[in-house]
């Protein structure tokens, strides 16, 4: 390629379609040479906070001028008003892990720059994987969400669940990038082609998916974004991968991860033939049924959301079903998969963080145990967490309540009403745990003999995250059209 060439590749559309990226990728490097000059430790908030600002400022100018979604970088990358979305989404399930991590790793401490270049560069993959046009390019997007991951999973060297986390999820997603290689190697040899567009015209839609060695491809990119997102029958890292990384990072993996996998799945949907809708709703209705009938065993709440993770992943699953299976307009999923995952990554985002400013207080503790009496030690965090309870299962008046309504309104469009209604008693099944850790909390006392935890200031940083996610759980629960109007 020559300098002509590559300057006609980065012109000004792209340029301001990069710029949310740009911007974090300057910031992940200011964030990281404030770790060599004097002083840099101060600086550093700032520089990690002004990144992420001025990426959600180049998102909401996106919105706001209502530019049509355009293709960029030789037709790799799609931006436009849903990508930028998107791009909010994943930006403040960033900030919401870092500001509940800012007290978290005490013992730790020399090493929060590292934390915070590391956490600063996965919304960077999240959104090349929510607008890859281009395989090679959601790829990219992965690696560059994945490797940084890997090592938050074990930032906490010191603990052997930590360092057993971090290595699971290593090893489990190289295999995962592997099944995506190989598929998207499958795929080229039957297509000559990487990118989406060979599958925007019908008849050569059809031609494609009607050879063996393209739906092998495409069942193993399948595969490895079915792993992302935690689904039926790649689910099963989930638990001890969650339990044994930092909260914080379990959270951004809860909320980021699945989000940007989802938004890849939405724009790929082309690539799946229709007639796999009726199976990818058997494996939602799976996945919500390992993951609740899994969460009401657990007397650990980590490991009780993990699974509920897996139980939420398989809801957003059966409205991508949904969309497979002829739903009038497919926007009707993307709008819904949007409006589920805003809402999740402010309610699962709150819990895990009050869960790590608990667990700090009960020196490594997230049992049930541990939160009995909490609502006459600390009625506050009692009342959010409990707040963010009612959101996981469901119930009105929250966000939670109306991101499943939208969901299964897709599949009810789409005809899977018999999915649509097991869908619906499963999640049921799921106020079966949240109400257990309520009824903890209000209604049962620590064991006679057993140590109550000392309560400690509440950090600023996580009193700010839990009010921002509090007040976006009720705003989308009772004003969701300010929401919805922007999609």
């Amino acid at each position: 390629m020559n300098p002509q060439d590559l300057l006609t590749l980065f012109d000004a559309a792209a340029m301001t379609a990069l710029a949310p990226l740009i911007a974090l990728a300057l910031g992940t490097l200011a964030v990281l040479a404030c770790g060599i000059i004097p002083g840099g430790s101060v600086v550093r908030p700032i520089a990690f906070l002004a990144s992420l600002a001025a990426a959600a400022a180049y998102c909401v100018k996106t919105l706001v001028d209502g530019a049509p979604a355009t293709l960029v970088l030789d037709g790799t990358f799609q931006s436009g008003p849903t990508t930028a979305v998107w791009g909010l989404v994943f930006i403040a399930s960033t900030l919401f892990a870092w500001l509940y991590s800012a007290h978290y790793y005490e013992e730790d401490a020399p090493f929060k720059g590292e934390h915070d270049v590391l956490m600063l560069a996965t919304p960077i993959g999240m959104m090349l994987m929510a607008g890859a046009h281009d395989l090679l390019v959601f790829f990219i997007g992965l690696e560059l969400l994945s490797i940084p991951l890997y090592s938050l999973a074990a930032f906490r060297r010191d603990r052997i669940r930590s360092i057993e986390a971090g290595l699971k999820y290593f090893l489990l997603g190289a295999f995962a990038a592997a099944c995506f290689l190989y598929g998207a190697a499958l795929l080229y040899a039957t297509t000559g082609s990487l990118s989406l567009d060979v599958f925007a015209d019908p008849t050569r839609r059809a031609v494609i998916l009607d050879q063996p060695l393209a739906l092998v491809g495409v069942a193993l990119i399948a595969s490895s974004v079915f792993f992302k997102v935690s689904v039926f029958p790649f689910h099963l890292w989930v638990p001890d991968v969650y339990e044994g990384s930092p909260t914080p990072v379990t959270a951004l993996m809860e909320t980021g991860t699945k989000a940007a996998a989802f938004a890849f799945l939405l724009n790929a949907l082309a690539m799946l033939p229709n007639s796999t809708a009726g199976s990818i709703a058997l494996i939602a209705v799976i996945t919500m049924a390992a993951g609740n009938f899994g969460a009401l065993a657990q007397t650990d709440v980590k490991r009780m959301l993990a699974y509920s993770g897996i139980a939420h992943a398989g809801t957003l699953l059966l409205g991508v079903a949904g969309s497979l299976n002829g739903d009038p307009a497919r926007g009707g999923a993307i709008e819904a998969a949007l409006y589920y995952m805003a809402a999740y990554v402010a309610t699962a985002g709150g819990a895990f963080g009050l869960l790590a400013l608990l667990e700090r207080e009960n020196k490594g503790t997230t049992t049930l145990e541990s939160l009995k009496g909490l609502a006459q030690r600390r009625p506050v965090v009692a009342a959010a967490l409990t707040l963010f309870m009612l959101s996981l299962g469901g119930i009105p008046a929250t966000g939670g309540f109306l991101g499943k309504y939208l969901v299964f309104s897709v599949a009810v469009r789409a005809e899977l009403i018999p999915y649509a209604i097991l869908g619906v008693l499963l999640s049921v099944v799921a106020l079966g745990y949240y109400l257990r850790v309520i009824i903890a909390m209000y209604m049962q006392s620590p064991a006679e003999g057993s140590v109550v935890p000392e309560s400690r200031p509440t950090p600023f940083a996580t009193t700010l995250a839990s009010v921002v996610c509090a007040a976006l759980v009720i705003g989308l629960g009772i004003l969701p059209r300010w929401f919805l109007e922007v999609m």
